[in-house]
């Protein structure tokens, strides 16, 4: 996706670190309560420390929504999280992105045109009104407006399993478990939300997901958008039972089961921590599995003297290392790669935006249109049902 980030002022951009702490912190200051600064935890320290939450996406989104009185709301995260923040927050509160460049990688590997194009394909071999979209949160505005306007749901690394049993269970008033591996394929389940899923934009989620609700390899099959029908016969389609969107995180498609046998080998009484947006045979691997925040209390939980190995983005390791003195958190992946859409935002365009508040002056404003809004928070709104 094209955004379009001008170069900073070089009074910002080489400006010492002194000087943009005295700067952020002279506009915190006069800004006062109408300033809401928030911190996804996978920020640098150096814009970290300004936060005045730190958090997931939604998470903070839900946050932002909830300080009426705060008229900026400053996402220190990507853009589809200051999307969401913008569709649930009130009309008087403007959310602004530091960097309109921070993306997510992930995010734009599954935009409108190619998701309604995927529909129109089975649309065509099979009855589009049994399947279910789910979209993961990361994933543009206009993504979630698309699963509200088609009966489906937003989902998150925490929830995807409750809004996955959701979308293909018999119980119209709550979430049930879908058919189970050891049931025979084609036994009743009653009149079931959805036949089929079709999950964007990552596929290891929703294969991860898929696994815990007890459905196997047979029941997946990939869509990759850049052929046509996916890549997928008319059969396989049919078959399917989730339809994983080709997409992945950028950071946690690099850890591999190399990356934990050398940590267990190095440290065979070491702890296994893994993101479910991991490849599935890195996940088979751990001794725990969980979103973000479920990571943060895994290391809090862990004992003292623990040597804890973690499958996620650096920032937030050295932040967990940091602030657990007594445990030891590593990265399992040795070349420790950043989220480099994240690693945009920086003390430099924090400065920038504040003053800029100070001034009067909206910059790197992020609106969704009423109608995509209206949509999205339909979609947004299913989740928290199910959840």
């Amino acid at each position: 996706m094209l955004r379009l980030q001008h170069a900073l002022p070089e009074r910002y951009s080489d400006a010492s670190p002194a000087q943009l702490s005295e700067w952020i912190a002279a506009a915190k200051s006069t800004l006062g309560r109408r300033l809401l600064i928030l911190g996804h935890h996978y920020q640098r320290d150096e814009v970290m420390i300004w936060a005045d939450a730190r958090g997931d996406s939604f998470g903070l989104s839900r946050l932002a929504a909830d300080r009426h009185d705060a008229d900026y709301i400053v996402f220190c995260g990507v853009h589809f999280m200051a999307e969401s923040a913008d569709i649930l927050t009130a009309a008087h509160q403007q959310v602004v992105l530091p960097d309109l460049n921070a993306g997510c990688s992930m995010a734009d590997m599954a935009d409108i045109d190619a998701v309604e194009e995927a529909w129109d394909d089975l649309a065509e071999v099979t009855d589009v009104e049994r399947i279910v979209p789910i979209t993961y949160m990361n994933s543009s505005a206009t993504l979630k407006a698309f699963v509200g306007r088609h009966g489906g749901a937003v989902c998150t690394s925490s929830n995807a399993q409750a809004v996955l049993s959701w979308a293909l269970s018999a119980d119209p008033s709550g979430p049930a478990p879908g058919r189970l591996s050891g049931e025979p394929r084609g036994e009743p389940r009653g009149e079931a939300r959805g036949d089929k899923v079709l999950f964007f934009p990552d596929q290891h989620l929703g294969r991860n997901t898929g696994y815990q609700l007890g459905y196997g390899e047979s029941d997946f099959r990939v869509w990759n958008p850049r052929l046509g029908r996916g890549g997928l016969e008319e059969a396989d389609v049919k078959e399917a039972t989730l339809l994983l969107w080709k997409g992945h995180c950028s950071v946690h498609q690099r850890f591999r089961p190399a990356h934990v046998a050398a940590f267990r080998a190095e440290y065979p009484d070491g702890i296994v921590l893994i993101h479910p947006e991991c490849a599935h045979d890195v996940v088979e691997m751990a001794d725990q599995v969980g979103s973000t925040d479920a990571i943060i209390r895994a290391v809090d939980a862990a004992p003292a003297g623990s040597v804890i190995g973690v499958g996620t983005e650096i920032h937030l390791i050295k932040r967990l290392d940091d602030e657990n003195p007594d445990k030891t958190v590593l990265s399992l992946d040795p070349l420790v790669c950043p989220c480099s859409t994240m690693f945009r935002i920086d003390a430099p365009h924090l400065a920038w935006v504040l003053e800029n508040l100070v001034d009067g002056k909206v910059v790197n404003r992020i609106t969704v249109d009423e109608q995509t809004a209206l949509h999205a928070r339909l979609a947004l709104e299913r989740m928290l049902s199910i959840t």
